[in-house]
């Protein structure tokens, strides 16, 4: 939905409500506003009565009530139309304030939720087929989860709006997600946080005595001995450079340079599509929901997205990736188990090729770094795929556990050494005290971390941001 990336520019957002206000208004031969600029709504004539749906009495939901929506809207509901359009245009511009008022009144998934969503697409000027498309796999998923209630799918539903709409930068997601990655990272911060709090509060300046136990705390937090003696190195320049030996400081310096570390460098993005990413791992990281969560990502925002399982050996794997891919609508190629991965690549790039996929994302066994076999059969894909899809795979990404801690590390440089990482996914963070271990792969591989997953949820893989990461770890 390229056309939404209109909407962040937020001073833009009241003009286009205002247009689409009229533009409905004229279109049903809706009332005027007052002068004053107060809305007025002209009672419908009395043999009508109708009852606007965010009062009406709420019935128990049946198969025929979550069927696919329909963008067009009873006559009997237009009353409701004008008030949501103009509680709409008054409101603050943001995605939480108007889920808001599209929920008032809703209390269950039904015929009113679609209308209304899709209401809420029209005042954006969305494409119908595009609102109607977003609102129909909303209601599978709805009815795959077994969900009635908006409080069990409320925060899903933003999500999913903040996909669709390209407002995953916006203020309140933001917050959404710093809340969520401060109770990801509790654990690490009792390890990193706390005791830096009271390596400052114990020493009246920054001496050597201070560097000693600030080594001690960082690694005891999964940085590693080599990434902290950078670390540490770094952080006595910017001490000196600043002119200052207060400990009450530190925070601030600490912070900056991991803003700093996190940065990421500069790459070519543009590709020749369909964009091909290998994802790679050992086994039991999370790679195949991070896959299927990854896949959910792209389709939210309109892209066309294919699974290839490559995994051949693990039991059951092909099995798994295949419900995955049902259930956030991708599509799917296997050759069975035991196939040869690297033909399943080859058939998956010429299938995603020929049949218009936007995204290919091709899984691979979960493997012991260690073993150079499996290694080298990594290579062997990279080479098939490029062979059919010049330039392909475009990415390669290394899945990895947090929880694992220094072991990570070596996962990454060994990866990095037989095929090569474009960028790291770190799951299970909010489960460990070990979230140490992000400072240390980007200061010794210089690898984006580009995802951090804080949870099961498909909501809960999120981009990782070097500067929310250290306000959340800081509490600065």
């Amino acid at each position: 939905m390229g056309f939404f990336s209109k909407i962040k520019k937020f001073w833009d957002v009241d003009q286009r409500l205002d247009k689409a206000v009229e533009e409905y208004k004229t279109e049903r031969g809706m009332p005027e506003e007052t002068p004053a600029g107060e809305a007025t709504v002209k009672a419908p004539p009395a043999q009508a009565k109708p009852v606007p749906p965010a009062v009406a009495a709420p019935t128990a939901p049946k198969p025929a009530d979550v069927g696919a929506p329909s963008a067009k809207v009873p006559p009997k509901a237009e009353a409701w139309q004008n008030d949501l359009l103009l509680s709409l245009r008054k409101a603050e511009p943001r995605l939480s304030i108007w889920l808001s008022i599209v929920l008032e009144g809703v209390d269950k998934a039904g015929p009113q939720l679609w209308e209304r969503l899709l209401f809420l697409f029209k005042a954006l000027e969305a494409p119908e087929a595009e609102a109607k498309d977003f609102v129909e796999r909303f209601r599978k998923w709805l009815d795959d989860m077994e969900y009635v209630r908006v409080p069990e799918f409320r925060s899903e539903l933003q999500f999913r709006l903040a996909l669709a709409l390209e407002l995953e930068d916006e203020e309140d997601e933001r917050n959404r997600l710093l809340l969520k990655l401060s109770e990801g990272l509790e654990k690490t911060k009792e390890q990193i946080s706390k005791r830096i709090e009271g390596l400052m509060a114990s020493h009246s300046k920054i001496d050597e005595s201070f560097w000693e136990e600030l080594e001690e705390i960082l690694i005891m937090a999964d940085v590693g001995f080599e990434p902290s003696m950078k670390l540490i190195e770094r952080l006595r320049d910017r001490v000196r450079k600043a002119g200052t030996d207060d400990p009450a400081r530190f925070k601030e310096f600490l912070r900056e340079e991991l803003e700093t570390i996190f940065k990421a460098p500069k790459r070519i993005t543009a590709i020749n599509p369909p964009e091909v990413v290998m994802m790679i791992g050992v086994n039991g990281v999370g790679k195949t929901t991070t896959i299927a969560k990854l896949a959910y990502r792209a389709q939210m925002q309109g892209r066309r997205v294919l699974i290839a399982a490559g995994d051949t050996f693990r039991a059951a794997a092909i099995e798994q990736l295949e419900i995955w891919a049902k259930r956030v609508g991708a599509g799917f190629y296997s050759k069975g188990a035991g196939a040869d991965p690297a033909a399943v690549a080859f058939e998956a790039v010429d299938k995603a090729v020929s049949e218009g996929y936007d995204l290919l994302l091709l899984d691979t066994a979960g493997r012991l770094h260690t073993k150079i076999n499996l290694m080298e059969e990594l290579k062997k894909i990279q080479r098939v795929c490029g062979k059919k899809h010049p330039g392909s795979p475009h990415r390669s990404i290394l899945v990895v556990d947090a929880t694992t801690g220094q072991n990570a590390l070596q996962q990454a440089k060994l990866f990095g050494e037989a095929v090569g990482v474009d960028e790291i996914i770190l799951t299970k963070l909010d489960g460990t005290a070990k979230g140490g271990i992000v400072v240390a792969i980007a200061l010794e591989h210089a690898l984006p971390i580009t995802f951090v997953g804080l949870g099961e949820k498909m909501e809960d893989l999120r981009p990782f941001n070097g500067k929310d990461f250290a306000q959340a770890l800081l509490g600065t």
